[in-house]
């Protein structure tokens, strides 16, 4: 009688391996700086290229005419004058366009908040018969560039007899900015839990109810930034407010700052520098002070949309 034999894998010998001695905690932290070289020349590189133009820009403002003229482009200014600003606010009429994109620009943005928050209310949080219609219809309205309804409005308001005012203005920027305002809303709301307003009507809250008490507070952010856009929008706008300011008294800043260029035949570059420094900084001011609530409301929008 024969024994089947088996035979035996031959052993394995574990062999210790030496594990490389950890870094020490100053070579650790060498290497992290050393990581983190390529990040910082970025960001510095970044940050020449964003305050370049702006220290360039405050800089020309001192600057003589004959300075623009004869001195390189890059070379301080000979003496800090603050003429150009004089010149700016009081030849240039600075202040009253100052003036007037305010009168524009707080109405207009106010207006399409307030509207586009409320139609995104309605289009994404009530039910309603063709609501889904009405949004493809407001929405079509982005799709429409703003130079091809310009001349028929300007002929509208010309013949209802508002063209020597600013009234164009705020309506026009209040229509082109719903579209857009009511988009964003929608996709804000819509980031919302139904719960939360099925909740309220249980409890007695009707639909008006519901939307000042609920949906405006947990939109805040959403409607900061949204509100921002558009603040800058108009604020910065050039053709509209060109295309229907019909006196130079009606003219906001950007339509001042195009034609200070122009006024004495030849640009004059250091009352035209101080304009354009005087006008940032209005918009210096706002963006710095609400910088976090916008930076929160967009990254809001992008991990609920």
């Amino acid at each position: 009688m024969t024994t089947m034999t088996q035979t035996d894998a031959p052993a394995t010998v574990a062999v210790p391996t030496k594990r490389k001695p950890a870094p020490s905690p100053v070579r650790r932290k060498a290497l992290r700086l050393v990581r983190r070289i390529p990040v910082w020349i970025i960001v510095a590189i970044l940050m020449v290229v964003v305050l370049y133009p702006q220290v360039w820009m405050v800089l020309g403002s001192f600057k003589t005419q004959s300075e623009f003229l004869s001195n390189p482009a890059l070379a301080l200014p000979e003496t800090w004058d603050f003429s150009n600003y004089v010149v700016a606010l009081t030849t240039g009429n600075v202040g009253q366009n100052y003036l007037n994109s305010i009168i524009v620009t707080i109405p207009s943005v106010v207006a399409i908040v307030f509207i586009g928050v409320a139609a995104g209310y309605a289009l994404e949080v009530m039910i309603w018969k063709g609501r889904n219609g009405t949004l493809l219809y407001i929405l079509a309205g982005i799709m429409v560039p703003g130079q091809m309804i310009l001349v028929p409005l300007f002929i509208v308001y010309f013949r209802i007899g508002i063209t020597d005012s600013l009234l164009p203005l705020i309506i026009t920027y209040t229509v082109m900015g719903l579209p857009l305002t009511t988009f964003l809303m929608a996709t804000y709301f819509r980031s919302v839990p139904r719960e939360i307003f099925e909740a309220a009507t249980v409890d007695g809250s009707g639909p008006l109810r519901s939307f000042f008490i609920i949906g405006v507070p947990m939109m805040k952010n959403a409607i900061l930034t949204v509100g921002l856009v558009q603040f800058f929008s108009v604020w910065n706008d050039l053709l509209i407010a060109l295309t229907f300011t019909t006196r130079p008294q009606l003219a906001t800043i950007q339509v001042g700052l195009l034609s200070l260029s122009d006024e004495y035949g030849s640009t004059q570059y250091g009352p035209l520098f101080a304009a354009v420094s005087i006008n940032i900084v209005v918009l210096l001011i706002v963006f710095l002070t609400l910088n976090k609530k916008i930076m929160a409301g967009m990254a809001g929008g992008a991990l609920k949309g």
